[in-house]
């Protein structure tokens, strides 16, 4: 019996990769699509088998710093968020039941290894990880004149995908003040979707958001020591300063050898 779950199960699996992956060049942005090529070509995303975690942990750290870690299920937000503070992405080790396949309340293998990877492959994507689940979840962007997703739970779900990108549900340009308090739904389809003029626009409206909230405090995330520091003194801005500065020659130099 046990035997026969399995094929079943496997032939599920393939029947969800071959058909979200026939839909991502027509509804997939093009940074998802840039790296799901890279994916399929070094980390053994193929409709007959699932990636090693440590395989697409090794390729994310290369590309962003970001690493994959075994979770059993839902975190908490607060687990959660703390983990994305040090680009540590925790990732589920089990599939989707093969009575739901096109569409998972839950984060599985499929949700985790179709939706989230290939978007925190891409550096500019890895630094826009807050207002988490109308954003990296179902958000949308515009890109040449047509609206694409971005967002993992549309990426992941057959179903959603073609919903969030036909004239049925309501869609709104992406607004913080607006995004923070929007009800979401996690067992059925999102009744709003919000889409993004850019990542560099969203990025923009979430620091003018994010200096909005008073805090006794400012953090800033090392990438030398993969930590987070508490900005709490005249001392450690300046430190934090003197490596900008050196980055900012460095990178003037470089602009100048290519001028």
């Amino acid at each position: 019996m046990h035997g026969e779950q399995g094929l079943i199960r496997n032939s599920k699996m393939r029947q969800v990769y071959k058909s979200l992956s026939g839909l991502y060049p027509n509804y997939a942005c093009q940074q998802y699509l840039d790296t799901f090529y890279h994916l399929e070509k070094y980390c053994g995303y193929t409709e007959n088998s699932i990636p090693q975690l440590q395989d697409v942990s090794n390729f994310l750290k290369e590309r962003t710093g970001f690493k994959l870690r075994p979770a059993a299920g839902l975190l908490s937000a607060r687990d959660f968020l703390a983990c994305l503070a040090y680009r540590v992405f925790p990732s589920t080790q089990y599939l989707r039941h093969p009575s739901a396949v096109m569409h998972s309340p839950e984060p599985d293998c499929c949700h985790e290894l179709l939706g989230h990877i290939p978007m925190l492959a891409d550096k500019e994507f890895a630094q826009f990880s807050q207002l988490y689940w109308f954003t990296v979840e179902f958000g949308l962007c515009k890109q040449n004149g047509s609206i694409k997703a971005y967002g993992a739970g549309l990426l992941s779900s057959y179903g959603e995908l073609l919903y969030a990108l036909s004239n049925k549900p309501e869609i709104k340009p992406f607004d913080p003040e607006v995004t923070a308090i929007q009800p979401y739904q996690d067992n059925s389809f999102q009744s709003v979707y919000f889409v993004s003029e850019s990542f560099e626009d969203s990025k923009v409206k979430l620091r003018q958001y994010a200096m909005k909230i008073k805090k006794p405090f400012y953090l800033r995330y090392d990438p030398f020591t993969c930590s987070v520091e508490i900005l709490d003194s005249f001392q450690k801005v300046r430190t934090a300063l003197c490596q900008i500065k050196d980055e900012l020659m460095s990178l003037c130099s470089a602009l100048d050898t290519i001028s």
